[in-house]
């Protein structure tokens, strides 16, 4: 059974051979099982497509995908995904933290039937950071995605080669893998996994990557909208019961009640944050939209070594990918 190993790959020059190379020698111990990679390179600021380059050049089951800019991780996986040819397809990250040595839990936990496992860590060892995006993202997705309640999620999983083929139809410029995971099956596994410590630098995500991150689950879900739509029924209601009250209390009970500015300035404030906060609402759906009908480019490809299979169809084509026609012609 072939697994092919994804790894989206940005400023690791320092452990990509490390990584590849270990998870080959788990693979030498498993008769059952054989390896292919595809490592795409998002445009990394050091050497790190270079060292990709010595790897193919080593190791014909290793192919390099070098993208013209920075797409972002979860844009990298999708272009990783058209060309991998695996059974299995497994998520890992660069930098050692999703470790070689775990690799056969997911597998032995795929053996059970499931079309998704995750590999999920007793114990985290990032930034607070990190470790709170990491919480964010647990509540976040379960509302949003419809994530089950008793999975978690990760960066190290392993999918079935028909999760796989759903998820590359999804071309829309932003995508969220796990987002698009759990739209395709919800036959999901977890198993525990040790979580190692990074081997050089630090994490990539600043807190504006994160948030970028987060609201790309709004592509996935109205329930943002509907919150705006609750919290305006709440508010007009307020209001309305506010007017109420005041009206009685100026008939009934106190008719030289004061009429004050502040409390209408209060008034005005909150009403109009609640208008904002729905029409920024609204404003981010629209503005994805337009991305969307522009044709924004999921990824697109500079150059390529060692593959034989490009992408297929309109995801080639909206990813900037060559096409098997291209090929031919040139």
């Amino acid at each position: 059974m072939l697994v092919s190993i994804v790894i989206p790959c940005y400023n690791s020059e320092a452990t990509i051979e490390k990584v590849v190379e270990m998870v080959m020698a788990e693979f030498e111990k498993w008769p059952d099982y054989s390896c292919e990679f595809v490592l795409v390179n998002d445009n990394s600021r050091d050497g790190t497509f270079e060292r990709i380059r010595a790897l193919c050049r080593k190791y014909p089951t290793v192919q390099g995908i070098n993208l013209m800019r920075n797409f972002g991780q979860h844009n990298a996986l999708m272009a990783a995904l058209h060309f991998a040819h695996g059974d299995y397809i497994l998520g890992m990250d660069d930098d050692m933290q999703t470790h070689p040595s775990q690799i056969y839990k997911l597998l032995d936990k795929m053996s059970e039937g499931y079309d998704l496992v995750y590999g999920v860590y007793g114990k985290r060892k990032n930034s607070l950071l990190k470790n709170f995006s990491s919480k964010l993202n647990e509540v976040s997705s379960r509302i949003l995605l419809g994530r089950p309640k008793e999975i978690q999620s990760s960066n190290f999983w392993i999918i079935t080669r028909a999760v796989a083929n759903e998820v590359r139809k999804y071309t829309s410029y932003n995508p969220y893998i796990d987002g698009i995971f759990y739209r395709t099956t919800h036959n999901i596994g977890n198993v525990l996994v040790e979580h190692h410590k990074r081997e050089v630098g630090s994490s990539n995500y600043t807190f504006r990557k994160l948030m970028h991150l987060w609201l790309a689950y709004w592509n996935y879900s109205v329930i943002p909208l509907r919150i705006s739509s609750v919290l305006g029924g709440i508010s007009a209601c307020a209001g309305f019961l506010a007017v109420l009250i005041t009206v009685v209390r100026k008939l009934f009970f106190d008719p030289k009640m004061p009429l004050g500015w502040p409390s209408l300035i209060c008034t005005m404030l909150i009403f109009f944050g609640l208008i904002l906060l729905v029409l920024g609402i609204i404003g981010e759906y629209l503005g994805k939209m337009l991305l969307t009908l522009n044709n924004t480019p999921q990824y697109i490809i500079r150059e390529t070594l060692n593959t034989d299979a490009p992408p297929q169809g309109d995801a080639a084509a909206k990813s900037g990918a060559p096409t098997p026609e291209d090929r031919k012609n040139s």
